[in-house]
């Protein structure tokens, strides 16, 4: 007799397999390894919870940018037929929860803030996938811990992406030790799966075939002048047009809207006052961003330089197409990490602006 735990193993692993081929692509031995973990994992949630005394052991995946993690997850998760499930981005995650925190009545019932908040993110999810996982913010520090007991005492699985190993988390060593009680319970509750590897994916694979027809991929890096704005259909915003556009709890200028395309200036985005949440309106908002004045990362501040990589990381997470306009922003950048933070995975996901620009 056929074991049932077998069957849904199978399914999964297919499943990975021919999502694979209609993308065009065939996956990396690092691939192969995590699937394997992830197939099981998807037979073990299939099982009715009261057959197991303990849920299955949550899933760390980290390794570089560019190496399939969200893709790996995010396969995973449109496999599951559980429909207790919920996919978060870590920036989208975190804008919620501190929505819900600093809500008005958001206490009830003896409880905090916080555990209402994450009721009502979590709901009666059986299973998380939690993609782009990283602690930077010291303040952050105690909510991701909360989070953490919480999904633990509830028995929800929890699955989650990283560019970085768990004790590369909170790499600031003035707040390192305030995140050193998560990292040790992350180590000892969930299986870590290198997915390292010699390739970044979305270096190689061309926009109409590899990136399966994203906006994000049509977006465009150009110099300043008409010429290259007139070569892709675009004029320059006329001072008519600033105006001011909504986010989240502020109005930022803008040199122009068009329809479903918003024009910035890059000072009026990334070096002024605004955070992950306000890119989030802006994508619920338009399709497509333009960000004009992009100086070299170098002479940004190093709260720009952070906007900036939040801002990429949001437009691709939510397909938004992004024109970034001006010098290339990379550029002649040290190998100082205090410099360079996060800005690996923003020059992984800039290539594919460059190749659509090509």
């Amino acid at each position: 007799m056929n074991d049932p735990m077998d069957k849904h193993e199978q399914a999964m692993r297919r499943h990975f397999h021919e999502t694979a081929a209609r993308s065009g692509f065939s996956l990396a031995a690092a691939q192969e390894a995590a699937v394997e973990r992830l197939a099981r994992l998807a037979a073990e949630l299939a099982r009715p919870a009261w057959t197991f005394p303990k849920p299955p052991r949550d899933l760390y995946v980290w390794g570089p940018v560019g190496r399939g993690k969200s893709w790996l997850v995010d396969t995973f998760y449109e496999g599951l037929a559980d429909r207790r499930k919920r996919r978060l981005h870590f920036h989208d995650f975190f804008r919620r929860l501190h929505d819900g925190v600093t809500r008005p009545g958001a206490r009830h019932d003896g409880r905090s803030a916080v555990d209402s908040a994450l009721d009502e993110l979590l709901g009666d999810s059986r299973v998380l996938v939690f993609d782009e996982f990283h602690a930077h913010d010291a303040g952050d520090a105690m909510l991701i811990a909360r989070l953490f007991r919480t999904l633990l005492d509830r028995r929800i699985t929890l699955v989650t992406t990283s560019n970085y190993p768990p004790g590369g988390l909170m790499p600031d060593p003035l707040y390192h030790h305030l995140f050193e009680p998560t990292i040790k319970l992350i180590e000892e509750r969930m299986d870590v799966l290198d997915v390292t590897g010699p390739v970044d994916f979305r270096r190689l694979a061309a926009p109409s075939t590899g990136n399966g027809g994203r906006r994000f991929a049509t977006g465009l890096c150009l110099p300043p002048g008409d010429a290259a704005l007139d070569a892709v259909g675009l004029t320059v915003p006329a001072a008519a047009e600033a105006t001011t556009v909504p986010v989240h709890l502020r109005e930022i200028p803008a040199l122009a809207v068009r329809g479903d395309l918003v024009w910035f200036g890059f000072d009026a985005l990334c070096e002024t006052a605004t955070g992950v949440p306000d890119y989030l309106a802006l994508a619920e908002q338009f399709t497509t961003l333009v960000l004009d004045r992009v100086p070299p990362l170098l002479e940004a501040t190093a709260d720009g330089r952070q906007r900036f990589a939040n801002l990429v990381d949001v437009a691709c997470d939510r397909d938004l197409r992004l024109v970034l306009i001006g010098s290339d922003p990379l550029a002649n950048l040290p190998t100082s990490q205090s410099v360079t933070r996060d800005l690996d995975r923003t020059a992984s996901r800039l290539a594919m602006l460059q190749r659509a620009s090509s």
